[in-house]
C-alpha cells in the first residue's frame, strides 16, 4: 500500500517516532528546567563558604581636627591638637568563629547538592511514570480497537440471525450498546494519552505542539532487590535522608558557633596624623566587643541553636520512618502487581478467551443466548485492560522505589548503584 503524506504550507511533516525511555531520561537530565534551576541553586550555595569564612571588610577613615576655624588646616603646625590623617580598622572575630561559619556554609551547600540530586530523581521518576502511563493508554486503545473488530464480527452474526428470525432485536441493541461503551473507553484513553504526552514534553522542555510515541512493547523487569536491601541503600544513599543528615551536621556546627559568641570579637585599628610643622602623630588601638548582656543574648542564642539541632534530628528520624514506610508500601505494591500480572497472563485471560470462543460457537448454533456471549466478551476486554493496569502499577512502583532509595533497578533485573 502506498502511503500519502499531506503537508500544510510552511510546516515540517514527519511521522512521530517511538523514543526509548533511556534516551528521554538523558534528554530530561540535560534540558529540564527544574533540574537546571536546582543545579544553579547548588552552584550559588558553593560560593557561600568563602564568603562566610572571610574577614569583615576593613574600614578606612579620613578626617581632620582644626582649631580656631572649622575649615581644614586651622591651627595645623601651631596647635598640638590640630591634625589631618588617615586610620584603618579591621574587625576580627574571635579565633574559631570564621572557620565554623565556613563549615556551616559548606554543610548548607552539601544539603543543596542532595536537594539537586533529589530533584533529578523526582523528574526522572515523573518522566518514567508518564511514559508508562502513555504506553498503557496506547496498548489499551489498541486492545479496545481489536475488541471492537471482534465485536463487529459478532454484530454481523447477530444481525444475520435477526434478519431470519433466529435472534431477538434486543440482542442487536445490546451489541450496539457494548460497542458504544468501548468507544467511550477509547475516548477517555485518548484524553489520557494526550495529557501524558503534554506532561512528557513539559519535562523535556520541548515545545507543546510536539508528540511522543511510546513503543508497543514494554519490559517488566523482575524485582531482584530484597526489602532489606532497599532499606539499607536508602539509609546511606537516598538524597532525601542525606540532606536531612547534612542539616543535622549544620545544626551541630551552629550550636558550637553560638557557644563561641560568649567570646568577644575585637577591632584592630591604626592611624597616621599629620600636624604640619610639628612631629606626626601615630595611633594604634584594639577595641573589644564585650558580651555584656550574655544572659539575654548569647544564652538565648545557644538555646535557640540547641532547639534547632533537636528539630533537625527529629526531622531526620521522621524522614527515615516515612521513607521506610513508603518503600515498604511500593515494594508490596510491586509484588502484588507482579503476581496479578502473572495470574492474568497465564490463567485468567487464556481461560476467559476460551470461554468466549466457546460461547460464540454455541451462539452461532443457537445453543447460547447473546447476553451470555456479550458478558464473556466484556469480561475478556476487562481482563486484558486489567493486565495492562497491573503492568503500569508494577513499573510505576519500581520508579517510586528508584526515586526514594537512589537505587537503579535496571531493565535486566539487576540492581545497580
Amino acid at each position: 500500500m502506498r502511503h500519502i503524506w499531506i503537508c500544510l504550507p510552511v510546516a515540517w511533516c514527519y511521522p512521530a517516532l517511538a523514543q526509548s525511555l533511556p534516551a528521554l531520561v538523558g534528554e530530561a537530565l540535560q534540558n529540564n528546567r527544574e533540574i537546571v534551576a536546582a543545579q544553579k541553586r547548588y552552584e550559588a550555595a558553593r560560593q557561600r563558604p568563602s564568603i562566610a569564612s572571610s574577614l569583615p571588610d576593613p574600614m578606612v577613615s579620613l578626617g581632620y581636627t582644626s582649631n580656631g576655624t572649622p575649615l581644614p588646616g586651622g591651627g595645623l603646625g601651631t596647635n598640638p591638637t590640630s591634625n589631618a590623617g588617615i586610620s584603618i580598622s579591621q574587625e576580627v572575630p574571635f579565633p574559631g568563629k570564621r572557620k565554623l561559619r565556613g563549615e556551616i556554609a559548606e554543610k548548607e551547600a552539601e544539603a543543596e547538592f542532595q536537594q539537586y540530586l533529589s530533584v533529578r530523581l523526582s523528574v526522572v521518576a515523573r518522566l518514567k511514570m508518564a511514559y508508562h502511563e502513555l504506553h498503557h493508554a496506547d496498548v489499551s486503545i489498541d486492545s479496545i480497537k481489536r475488541s471492537q473488530e471482534l465485536l463487529r464480527t459478532f454484530m454481523r452474526v447477530t444481525e444475520a440471525r435477526y434478519s431470519v428470525g433466529r435472534a431477538a432485536q434486543q440482542d442487536v441493541l445490546r451489541a450496539d450498546t457494548q460497542y458504544a461503551i468501548l468507544e467511550t473507553r477509547a475516548v477517555r484513553l485518548e484524553e489520557e494519552k494526550a495529557a501524558r504526552q503534554a506532561e512528557i514534553l513539559s519535562l523535556l522542555n520541548r515545545p507543546s505542539g510536539g508528540s511522543i510515541e511510546a513503543p508497543t512493547a514494554e519490559d517488566a523487569p523482575p524485582l531482584m532487590a530484597a526489602l532489606e536491601d532497599l532499606y539499607r541503600h536508602a539509609r546511606t544513599e537516598a538524597p532525601m535522608l542525606r540532606r536531612e543528615q547534612k542539616m543535622v551536621e549544620r545544626g551541630e556546627l551552629s550550636t558550637n558557633l553560638a557557644r563561641k559568641e560568649y567570646d568577644p570579637d575585637y577591632t584592630i585599628s591604626g592611624g597616621y596624623f599629620n600636624q604640619g610643622g610639628m612631629p606626626p602623630m601615630f595611633q594604634a588601638r584594639v577595641d573589644f566587643k564585650l558580651p555584656a548582656y550574655f544572659w539575654r543574648k548569647q544564652r538565648a542564642g545557644v538555646n535557640e541553636q540547641v532547639f534547632a539541632l533537636s528539630e533537625a534530628r527529629h526531622n531526620y528520624e521522621a524522614s527515615a520512618q516515612l521513607l521506610n514506610a513508603r518503600i515498604k508500601e511500593f515494594y508490596v505494591t510491586a509484588q502484588s502487581a507482579r503476581k496479578l500480572m502473572d495470574l492474568y497472563l497465564k490463567s485468567v485471560i487464556p481461560e476467559a478467551n476460551l470461554a468466549l470462543e466457546s460461547s460464540m460457537a454455541s451462539y452461532e448454533t443457537g445453543a447460547l443466548d447473546a447476553l451470555s456471549v456479550l458478558t464473556n466478551f466484556m469480561t475478556v476486554v476487562d481482563y486484558e485492560l486489567n493486565y495492562h493496569e497491573e503492568l503500569m502499577r508494577y513499573v510505576a512502583a519500581l520508579d517510586q522505589l528508584e526515586e526514594m532509595t537512589g537505587m537503579q533497578l535496571d531493565t535486566t533485573g539487576e540492581v545497580s548503584k
